[in-house]
């Protein structure tokens, strides 16, 4: 066992708020995300005096798993546990041990597979155990702003009287989008950044599959990452991937389990309204980190121009990320869909918030035509009383109203991670 040490380069997260929160009222609690997003990192810089152990280290790995009793029983009374998704025997040694002793903030765990996606793990601790989700870096978090955008906005507190500062260019956006938010990919030059992302994604891949999944040939669960890294930002046609990859449709449902348990994608649900009976019920694909998604499909910041459509898909799940993200650290209980008809009149990303519903569209251009705010008055129809606002994500440099009565405004990118 160690104590944690503060690594020199650490960027504030926006989580560590309700994190600590958490650990003031909760016996344990489990913060999860994908692997290399910084979660170990967090924890040793919230609670540098917390004993931390790491079960990527063969020799807890082998005790833990051999003896999960003993081995809860011999630690102390306030623990951080690194990928605990290696060894789900120690959940009910865990459980055991909180139901003999409920002080709060006594195991805080770490997963980088979804744990409420795995019932053995997850239902041995219900009732018990507070998940909190940590992301890659939002741009944000890489800019030292608050990360209040989506804040302001569901509070109507959003400044559209002014101008943005003018920080979102056509120049800046495609070296965001390639870099991706994972931590070490960040502070590396881009050519080695995307080695790095390479090297992770393959050992994701060769290794951590097998965590939660028996999978015979992981090369076939990477043909479908990368099949899917240009697929980003799409409808979900199994039956058309099932066909193109050469594999049975159970096969690939299967695999895409797998991968959403990783955090590698994201199935973003349909939106439905009783009022909307005409509306398409397929969920979207994402892959989660844009970085991720253009080392994959090979894509460059420099091809922002000659390759704008596979850009245009690669920024909507940019912004998808960066909203669910920020989701995370909100005060209200939100949840993410997406909207699209039988018009095919499409919202890339809505989001529900006590009962009310809020749009958002993406558009790469840095300049808006007057079809471009269609889909959010389509929402607004079907929303009816419940919808509460929109807004046009665009790379511009000012605000502009769409709509004002209805709440509906274009706003520059740049607002994203200037709040």
């Amino acid at each position: 066992m160690m104590k944690t040490t503060v690594n020199p380069e650490y960027i504030p997260r926006h989580l560590a708020t309700k994190l600590q929160e958490a650990l003031t009222d909760t016996p344990v609690v489990c913060l999860l995300g994908p692997r290399q997003c910084g979660k170990s990192t967090l924890v040793r810089h919230l609670e540098p005096d917390r004993t931390y152990i790491n079960l990527d280290d063969r020799n807890y790995l082998e005790v833990a798993r051999r003896d999960p009793e003993g081995f809860i029983d011999n630690l102390p009374e306030r623990v951080a546990i690194d990928e605990i998704q290696r060894a789900p025997e120690l959940t009910l040694a865990i459980k055991r041990s909180v139901d003999a002793k409920r002080h709060p903030g006594r195991f805080l765990l770490t997963g980088s597979a979804n744990l409420l996606q795995l019932p053995r793990l997850a239902d041995s601790l219900a009732g018990r155990m507070e998940c909190l989700y940590l992301h890659p870096l939002t741009e944000a978090e890489k800019q030292h702003s608050p990360g209040r955008f989506l804040d302001l906005w569901l509070e109507k507190k959003l400044d559209t009287s002014l101008p943005a500062s003018g920080t979102s260019r056509a120049s800046e956006l495609p070296g965001r989008l390639v870099a991706g938010g994972y931590p070490e990919a960040f502070f590396r030059q881009p050519v080695r950044a995307r080695s790095w992302q390479q090297q992770y994604l393959h050992s994701i891949i060769e290794r951590d599959i097998h965590d939660i999944a028996t999978i015979r040939g992981a090369i076939d669960v990477q043909r479908l990452l990368e099949y899917l890294s240009h697929q980003t930002a799409s409808l979900m046609n199994i039956a058309a991937i099932a066909n193109a990859l050469g594999y049975a449709r159970p096969t690939i449902e299967r695999y895409l389990g797998v991968l959403e348990k990783l955090f590698l994608i994201r199935q973003l649900p349909a939106w439905h309204s009783n009022r909307g009976k005409r509306l398409v019920k397929t969920p979207k694909i994402h892959i989660c980190d844009s970085g991720l998604a253009a080392t994959l499909s090979n894509l460059r910041a420099e091809q922002w121009i000659p390759q704008r459509k596979r850009f245009g898909h690669l920024l909507e799940s940019f912004v998808v990320q960066q909203i669910i993200a920020m989701g995370g650290w909100c005060e209200k209980d939100l949840r993410f869909h997406y909207y699209r008809d039988k018009d095919q009149v499409e919202v890339d990303l809505i989001i529900e918030a006590d009962g009310t519903v809020w749009g958002i569209e993406v558009k790469a251009a840095a300049t808006l035509e007057a079809r471009d705010g269609r889909g959010l008055m389509r929402l607004a129809d079907v929303a009816g009383t419940s919808f509460h606002g929109g807004l046009i994500l665009y790379d511009g440099d000012a605000v502009l109203p769409i709509e004002p009565k209805r709440h509906i405004f274009a706003v520059p990118f740049g607002k994203l991670w200037e709040l």
